[in-house]
């Protein structure tokens, strides 16, 4: 009897308990969105988010700039809007619990950097937080990057997530000169100042004489003027050899200048100092400055650019706090250090919307010293080791190839596709160095190789898809780029839309996201040249088999603690 008593107490407190889930009627968000002069925006779309910023359900605007989600659930979440020719808009940290309201502004860039603050700050106002933004105030909106979009207009400053603070990641790599075996990062970014950002980065792979990359960085944001920031990367190396030498040592400093003329002209030149040299047995030095100018003129969603610069830029989707992304390629040239440098110019107009893009440019370029890589592990005392930096860990080498130049073109388009996806097409037209048609199947020496490489005429065409998965937030990001397999450097290398050569899948998947919504553990996820294609093999006279290719296949993955 007693126990009947307890079983039926413990069903009605179920029952009581799932009662007003089970009795939560949901809610609706409506509003309308307008352009900063009140003018309804038809047809703009408007997305209903999760607090990951992942997109639950997308509307459009009626003939009245309305929207409305008959059907949410109470809980917290966030609106963006988007319309053509504005920045997005963005309600953070949106709690529903019955009918809510909610009306987005659209702004131009124009106009959100032209905002000033309408009182001056209490001493007790909140700290602008520390976020790559634009110096915000108090009493304004903050304009601010999201990790996996574009840049938002953000109307709730108070409740949104700062950027990352402080970050400890463990990582294992195959497959990449210079980086092999387990490695840990530790990244801080920290803002004194409302206008000014300061970034240090330091990684080392633990119990060890390997390599160590560390990183220092600082950005004064001088308002609607621009921006200048400063950068010093160091490498170090040890297990490299070339030459005579053994121990690789690299230092960069770079220095920029970001300048607004108006709401329609943009200027950005700058200067990177190099320098390079072996830690012993060789006074071989490689010391040089590398500069570089862009300037813009844009002109509603389209703009025209003109760019010149001296150094290929970091490849879209690396890390720019990495080190070895920062600097530029080294190789060796009979038995001395070789940097790879040259001079592109380019002048390119694109346009775009929050749907789809579209950019189209012409470049002429030389590039001395270009860096050509192979697979393989030379015998002790060759004789090629003086025409290649040799790394044991990854048994990848870097030999110089021949100067040579160029002329062509780039042109691509991009989509945005539902579910917050997005797919580019891409094409290119130039010079790339290349290698024999048949692969080499007696003993050849490295030098003779080398000697053979030679500059061709080849295309580029290139496909890619990336977006987030809904539900599990995984941010995926998927390419191939495909060019002729004999050639071993890439077409329009100073292309900061050179992807990975062909079959390369990037993962980003968020594990953990503390209360805060700052701290978080995520995981990623890299695989490039999946299929191990544009194999160019040699057998060299010492026995050993080189191949040659524009990127190895490499895997690597690692763990982030951000908080």
């Amino acid at each position: 009897m007693i126990r009947r008593l307890h079983f039926v107490s413990l069903a009605l407190l179920v029952v009581l308990g799932c009662a007003p889930l089970a009795g939560a009627a949901p809610a609706a968000v409506s509003g309308w969105v307008r352009d900063s002069a009140g003018v309804p925006q038809v047809g703009a779309v408007v997305q209903l988010l999760r607090p990951d910023q992942s997109v639950i359900v997308s509307v459009f605007t009626d003939a009245k700039g309305r929207f409305n989600f008959p059907s949410v659930f109470p809980g917290r979440y966030a609106l963006k809007a988007m319309g053509t020719s504005f920045l997005p808009a963005m309600r953070d940290n949106l709690r529903v619990r019955s009918n809510t309201v909610v009306n987005l502004t659209l702004n131009t860039l124009y106009e959100v950097m032209q905002w000033l603050p309408a009182e001056p700050r209490s001493n007790n106002a909140q700290p602008d937080d520390w976020t790559w933004t634009l110096r915000s105030a108090a009493n304004r909106p903050l304009l601010h990057w999201l990790e996996d979009g574009p840049l938002v207009v953000v109307s709730d400053g108070a409740g949104g997530a700062p950027k990352l603070k402080a970050r400890l990641m463990a990582s294992g790599q195959e497959g990449t000169f210079g980086e092999s075996g387990e490695r840990f990062s530790a990244t801080v970014e920290d803002t004194p100042s409302g206008s000014r950002e300061l970034l240090a980065r330091v990684d080392f792979e633990p119990d060890t004489h390997a390599g160590m990359e560390s990183m220092l960085g600082f950005r004064q944001d001088l308002g609607y003027a621009g921006s200048v920031q400063s950068l010093a990367a160091v490498m170090v190396q040890p297990e490299i050899e070339g030459g005579s030498g053994q121990g690789l040592d690299e230092v960069l400093m770079r220095s920029a200048e970001i300048i607004h003329l108006g709401d329609t002209l943009g200027a950005e030149a700058g200067s990177e100092q190099v320098l390079a040299r072996f830690e012993r047995n060789t006074p071989n030095t490689v010391a040089t400055a590398l500069p570089y100018a862009v300037l813009d003129w844009r002109s509603g969603a389209s703009t025209l650019h003109y760019g010149v610069t001296t150094f290929r830029p970091a490849a879209a989707g690396r890390e720019e706090t990495e080190a070895r992304v920062l600097l530029p390629a080294l190789s060796t040239s009979n038995g001395r250090l070789a940097l790879e440098h040259g001079l592109h110019q380019e002048i390119g107009w694109e346009r775009h919307t929050d749907v789809s893009g579209v950019s189209a440019l012409l470049f002429t370029e030389h590039i001395d010293n270009p860096v050509v890589e192979a697979m393989g592990r030379l015998a002790p005392g060759s004789t090629a080791s003086s025409d290649a930096l040799a790394d044991p860990a990854s048994a990848l080498l870097h030999a110089a190839g021949p100067g040579f130049s160029t002329a062509g073109l780039l042109a691509s388009v991009e989509r945005r596709l539902p579910g917050d996806n997005q797919v580019r097409l891409s094409y290119a037209n130039g010079s790339a160095l290349a290698m024999s048609g048949v692969a080499a199947v007696h003993p050849t020496a490295l030098a003779q190789i080398l000697a053979e490489v030679h500059p061709r005429r080849a295309q580029m065409c290139a496909l890619s898809l990336s977006g987030t998965l809904d539900g599990t937030g995984t941010r995926w990001h998927a390419s191939y780029r495909w060019q002729p397999e004999e050639t071993v450097t890439p077409v329009a290398p100073f292309s900061v839309e050179a992807l990975d050569s062909y079959l390369s899948l990037h993962l980003h998947q968020l594990l953990y996201r503390g209360g805060n919504g700052v701290s978080r553990v995520e995981a990623q996820f890299d695989l490039r040249n999946l299929l191990a294609q544009g194999y160019r093999p040699f057998l060299m006279s010492d026995g050993s088999l080189l191949v040659f290719a524009q990127d190895q296949r490499s895997i690597g993955g690692g763990v982030a603690l951000i908080f």
